[in-house]
């Protein structure tokens, strides 16, 4: 039987292959990034279970909607990798539940049950904030084709439309997602590193603003 430590090097492999060189945001460095913040905030819950912490915050993009035909799809691939290579059905169970239930969605989701689903989706939504998660909304928006801003349009005007609509601009994004992060935070820990990437994406859209309306 593998040890844990194995399985989490098969993990970083399928995922590098699935990932690596994804141009919107969600490569292989934003999986890094959110398997280390995942890990340092489960140090801080000493309850949290850090091999399906760490698991999970591997494989959650792979099953990423945006990336696949279909969520389903995307969450087929992920469980036909784990019952290839974890034999544990619990260890299984507890990651797909975590992956199906954890994506912002337009903020529908219900509250994660697990204290590491808690834990994986604050990780991944504080690199949604601050200067990195500027860089991938920007990223993102340009491999979708997405304008930066228009003015023109009124961030109410995009109100009732759908959260994966395509007629929205870089910037609306921060309004229907970036700053509601903050208090959608499940863990201390998450909360106190959000109030800080928060700040620095209002005082960007400060600076934004004054050079777009070359008040700069």
């Amino acid at each position: 039987m593998r040890s844990k430590a194995d399985n989490i090097k098969l993990a970083e492999q399928f995922v590098k292959q699935e990932l690596e060189f994804d141009p919107t945001g969600h490569d292989w460095w934003h999986i890094d990034r959110v398997r280390k913040l995942t890990l340092e905030i489960a140090q801080k819950e000493t309850s949290a279970d850090e091999f399906i912490c760490e698991l999970t915050a591997l494989l959650h993009d792979v099953a990423d909607e945006k990336l696949n035909d279909s969520k389903q799809a995307g969450l087929d691939k992920v469980e036909n990798w784990l019952t290839g290579h974890i034999a544990d059905k619990d260890v299984i169970n507890k990651v797909m539940t975590i992956i199906a239930t954890m994506s912002f969605n337009g903020g529908q989701n219900p509250p994660m049950e697990s204290i590491e689903g808690q834990i994986v989706q604050d990780a991944d939504r504080l690199d949604a904030l601050g200067a990195i998660g500027i860089a991938r909304t920007f990223a993102y928006s340009g491999s979708k084709g997405t304008i930066i801003h228009n003015p023109e349009l009124e961030l109410s005007h995009f109100s009732q439309m759908e959260y994966r609509s395509t007629n929205k601009t870089a910037i609306y994004h921060f309004y229907e997602k970036l700053l509601k992060l903050k208090d959608m935070m499940n863990t201390t820990y998450a909360k106190e590193l959000a109030e800080r990437r928060h700040q620095f994406m209002e005082e960007y859209l400060i600076q934004f603003y004054n050079e777009w309306n070359l008040e700069d």
